[in-house]
């Protein structure tokens, strides 16, 4: 009997030590990922099948890289998770919907699980569920995540994803066995990633805190030992400094979480933010960066032993069997898309002697890639297109920076990359409309207005230049506009209501399409006309796409990455020959919206 007393206490120890010590868990993350398969910038500079201190970060070669080596240190306990807008952002995305190359080859290079984001869907759900269906025919995916997406019977505009859901190929949340683990997973997309994802309609998505609950609340029946929240939802500073935002709230708000992977705001975290006891990691953006937290699993719950960011450079061993996919699909982009544009991946285009940058976090006001895009529409539409007064560009739309040195083709599409037209050329397409000076005033009233608390709409201006007094009264801030002619004479804009000049301004389409709910926007203060040529109202702003080739049968659109090329194509170069140089001017370009007045 003594024995027996002290065997079962050996083994009570024995269980005892192994809860303490627990079961290892490495996570690796990335988010915001954007179709970013090649290491940038310049893209020209891009080796990763060779170690030699080349300046670029990125790329999926190099990612797969890490991704095996950290699989081999860690046999079986390694899952690999991407928070979202994995697509979107290069021109690899233009042939997504006929190809689907890039989940597959996201599985390929070591990827587990992939929540979805916004930009996901900016084909629209019926074409994204067409791309994840061909994804799944050419091989193995990733597990597809999307856990508060709310269909509409009604609609057949989404039947697509539906089938998708009832056929599970898209999940709510999913369990993984990693090292006798099991893992739980889940996603979100969050209230702001909802506002910017126009095209899912008639997708809507419910709150994140409600589906939250419900969904950890499903995989702790299913006794999970460790939960992870992929959320498309991001974290933000607020004005006191303070870490703030969606996913910080959900960690206040959802008990039953361990780890949140933040996506959707591009915020770089070296380390976890920690709220109410949950680590929440982000990465940034384009793959430049993989984030790794290892974990310990006990009887007690989940320990965080470590966290580390993983830059993505020339350290990094990229696969050769990852590029060479790669490099086989860009010359499909280049037969496919560009070609026909007179136009290469790889083509040479300009020299940028300094940085070019539109950073939210930064000082965008005075931002020099900004106005430079600015005036790149500007040209584009009076050389090659019907023509404008005045052109804009919202920061949001500004995804990269230009990096010193050989700008390809493939670097300057990467500027302005979002969106999709009537066509298989990839962008947003250029409309133009007719406003009067009042209501061009009521339109920079309004961005002057949300931009304050949204930067991503702070607007920057060709031909146009606008004094305000960020002290001001609301709506009431702007003290002087001026235009200037395509001769250089600078006139002020007329904002009385009783001129009845009109002003034609020239925008990505997405960017206009606000104008016709300035109404709404100001609560009925404010209200303008979308007009055409002739001054007619104009209620379809489709109609309003610019046609830069009437000769040829059907719309022949013009791109805001096109823009930048043409722009580009014609400075001087520094010597006979050589490639074209962006202009001093652009290191610190005078502003067209410029903030007077105490602050």
């Amino acid at each position: 009997m003594k024995r027996m007393i002290i065997i079962s206490f050996f083994l009570a120890m024995a269980v005892t030590l192994t809860a303490q010590e627990g079961k290892k868990l490495t996570i690796l993350h990335t988010n915001d990922f954007h179709s970013h398969l090649q290491g940038f910038g310049p893209e020209s500079a891009y080796t990763p099948l060779v170690a030699d201190n080349d300046p670029t970060f990125g790329g999926l070669a190099r990612i797969a890289g890490i991704i095996a080596e950290v699989r081999a240190e860690n046999p079986g306990s390694t899952l690999v998770v991407d928070g979202g807008d994995c697509m979107m952002g290069t021109l690899f995305q233009a042939l997504e919907p006929e190809t689907a190359f890039q989940i597959p080859l996201m599985k390929k290079s070591g990827y587990d699980v992939v929540a979805m984001g916004n930009h996901d869907f900016d084909f629209g759900p019926e074409a994204y569920a067409g791309i994840l269906r061909k994804a799944s025919m050419r091989g193995e995916i990733p597990v597809i995540l999307m856990g508060n997406a709310v269909t509409d019977p009604n609609d057949p505009a989404d039947d697509a994803f539906e089938a998708l859901l009832g056929d599970g190929l898209v999940k709510p949340w999913v369990i993984r066995e990693v090292n006798g683990l099991k893992v739980g997973l889940f996603s979100l997309l969050g209230e702001d990633a909802d506002e910017s994802a126009p095209y899912a309609v008639p997708i809507t998505f419910e709150k994140i805190v409600k589906a939250a609950k419900r969904m950890v609340k499903e995989l702790m029946e299913q006794k999970c030992d460790v939960i992870i929240c992929l959320s498309h939802s991001g974290v933000s500073k607020d004005k006191k400094g303070n870490w703030a935002g969606e996913d910080a709230e959900l960690a206040r708000r959802v008990k039953g979480i361990d780890v949140i992977i933040s996506g959707h705001t591009h915020i770089y975290l070296r380390e976890p933010l920690v709220v109410n006891g949950v680590p929440i990691v982000s990465t940034g953006s384009s793959g430049t960066s993989i984030g790794r937290m290892d974990l310990t699993v006990t009887g007690n719950g989940v320990r965080m032993d470590s966290y580390k960011m993983i830059p993505v450079d020339d350290n990094a061993k990229g696969l050769a069997s990852i590029q060479e996919e790669i490099e086989i699909q860009k010359k499909e982009v280049d037969r496919i898309i560009l070609e026909p544009l007179k136009l290469s991946y790889d083509m040479p285009v300009a020299e940028a002697p300094f940085l070019l940058n539109a950073d939210e976090l930064a000082d965008f006001h005075g931002s020099s890639l900004g106005a430079m895009m600015a005036d790149a529409i500007y040209y584009y539409v009076n050389e090659f297109g019907p023509g404008t007064d005045c052109a804009m560009v919202a920061l949001g739309v500004i995804r990269d920076p230009i990096q010193p040195g050989v700008q390809s083709v493939a670097d300057l599409f990467r500027v302005m990359s979002l969106g999709s037209g009537s066509n298989i050329v990839p962008g947003y397409p250029l409309s133009r409309l007719w406003v009067t000076g009042r209501e061009l005033k009521n339109i920079a009233e309004i961005l002057i207005m949300s931009s304050a608390s949204t930067p991503a709409h702070f607007c920057y201006y060709s031909h146009l230049r606008i004094d305000y007094d960020p002290e001001g009264r609301l709506l009431n801030k702007i003290r002087r506009m001026e235009y200037t002619a395509p001769d250089g004479k600078v006139t002020e804009v007329n904002t009385s209501k009783d001129d009845t000049r009109l002003y034609s301004i020239v925008a990505n389409s997405y960017m206009l399409d606000f104008v016709g709910i300035i109404k709404k926007m100001s609560l009925g203060l404010i209200n303008v006309v979308p007009k055409d040529s002739q001054g007619n109202p104009v209620t379809d702003m489709d109609l309003m796409v610019m046609d830069f080739n009437a000769d040829t049968p059907g719309l022949q659109e013009g791109k805001e990455w096109l823009a930048l090329v043409r722009y580009l194509q014609q400075f001087a170069p520094v010597e006979v020959g050589g490639l074209p140089v962006i202009p001093e001017i652009y290191r610190n370009p005078p502003r067209s919206l410029a903030a007077t007045g105490s602050k």
